[in-house]
């Protein structure tokens, strides 16, 4: 089989340390070129656009799209017009709303659209789902707690409108919750902390629920100084279950069931290359949703100022 050429769109922090790995280290697939205005690669072709890599580039099969997400829907629009396949990075889009078109233009042309939500590659994830499949849920509490100097050094897109703030993290536990629970939920209130001098959220507690009334309460923040926290309880009525680092590790009915190294993004470009094969699409944007909902809701704080 031959392998799926694939493009990288902006090379910062999340595609060096994950994309780049997982392209070499997963079968049927290989990095081709780079598109980015500051940063490129040894050996590889560089372009500063993605107009410059489609026009002037070597052949490519797909990209994925690292960019901040406020300019994701026109780099894909471009993408899959020259025919290419588009993985998208977590959050899709700036916006509920702009994937639509690009769902029915990767239909029309029979490529394949790829919202690669990576947490849920996590190896305890898919473990964790099939456990609750037959528990009864009493109750989920996410605490999802991390420090924004480490983990987004110098990356001022995130505090703009779109960015998300620190919903970019904690779609990631979203992600995951609509995963494994066997019921769609929904948020019922928000409150969100705004830095005086920001436009995206440095915190948020929500209230989210299920049709029977499952009580689900997650809190996310960017201040976490220390040991970080990535990590989802789930009381239910055969003891609880907790997953932590992110997916990584699972214990339920007091047992360590998975405790392994993250491979989530080996993970993603397998299912790109087996979505590629046939031209198919993946796109749930429930996640996203969850988000727009947490805006629409939400009781806003100012707090202190961030600086960098």
């Amino acid at each position: 089989m031959t392998a799926l050429r694939v493009a990288i769109v902006g090379l910062g922090k999340i595609a060096r340390d994950q994309h780049v790995p997982a392209i070499a280290a997963t079968e049927g697939v290989t990095l081709a070129a780079i598109a980015s205005r500051n940063a490129s690669l040894p050996d590889l072709p560089h372009f500063a656009t993605l107009e410059q890599l489609l026009r002037d580039g070597p052949p490519v099969d797909a990209v994925a799209l690292c960019t901040p997400p406020q300019v994701r829907r026109a780099q894909a629009a471009a993408a899959l017009a020259a025919g290419k396949h588009v993985m998208l990075e977590k959050p899709p889009g700036a916006s509920v709303s702009e994937l639509d078109p690009l769902i029915a233009q990767a239909a029309r042309a029979g490529r394949t659209l790829f919202a690669s939500w990576h947490s849920r590659f996590a190896p305890a994830v898919e473990p964790a789902r099939q456990w609750l499949a037959t528990r009864r849920i009493s109750s989920v509490h996410i605490r999802w707690k991390e420090d924004v100097r480490v983990w987004h050094p110098g990356q001022d897109w995130i505090w703009q409108p779109g960015g998300l703030g620190v919903f970019d993290p904690g779609i990631n536990a979203l992600s995951i919750l609509t995963r494994i629970l066997p019921q769609p939920v929904f948020v019922t209130a928000a409150e969100l902390s705004f830095p005086a001098n920001r436009a995206a959220p440095i915190a948020a507690r929500l209230s989210l629920e299920d049709a029977a009334g499952l009580p689900i309460e997650a809190e996310f923040d960017f201040r976490q100084i220390g040991p970080q926290s990535w990590d989802i309880v789930v009381e239910t009525d055969r003891g609880p279950l907790t997953l932590s680092g992110g997916g990584a590790r699972l214990v339920a009915g007091g047992e360590i069931l998975i405790d392994a190294k993250q491979a989530e993004y080996r993970g993603l470009y397998r299912r790109f290359v087996e979505l590629t094969a046939t031209g198919a699409s993946d796109v749930d944007l429930t996640p996203l949703r969850l988000v727009a909902d947490a805006f629409m809701l939400d009781r806003r704080q100012i707090v202190e100022s961030f600086e960098e």
